[in-house]
């Protein structure tokens, strides 16, 4: 099932799926993200986490149009912790190379200790690594 978070305009900016064959959350994040919205859209793709008993993200960032350095602070030092706590452990972000996107997920990533995430350009990669942890979870 797939929820869909709008702006003030009316665009969309962030869908979010339960994805139970790869037992992850999956967020794909586009156009202009405000520190509203970062806010909001954090905060509902976490809630998606912990009512699903998932402990996996696939991030996606690449349809993402500027930087969201404005909440590099509140996700790092709130909102990590809180989603830690919602279970998360393993966050794979795909981004767009040379973009300012990729820049604030860069800032992100160098100041996270909550959970382990990593970076990737490629979504068939980050699928794969994120994969090892999310299905392994299921044979335990």
């Amino acid at each position: 099932m797939t929820q869909e978070y709008r702006n003030a305009f009316g665009n969309v900016y962030l869908s979010v799926t339960v994805d139970s064959e790869n037992k992850w959350v999956h967020t794909n994040w586009m156009g202009y993200l405000t520190e509203e919205s970062v806010k909001a859209g954090a905060l509902a793709y976490t809630d998606a986490l912990r009512k699903a008993g998932l402990s996996c993200v696939l991030n996606d960032t690449t349809q993402v149009i500027g930087s969201w350095d404005h909440s590099i602070d509140w996700v790092v030092n709130e909102w990590a912790p809180m989603a830690a706590k919602a279970g998360l452990k393993h966050f794979a972000m795909i981004t767009a190379p040379q973009t300012f996107a990729e820049s604030s997920a860069s800032a992100f990533y160098s100041n996270l200790k909550s959970f382990e995430a990593k970076v990737f350009d490629n979504i068939s990669v980050a699928r794969q690594w994120l994969r090892q942890y999310s299905l392994q979870e299921i044979s335990i």
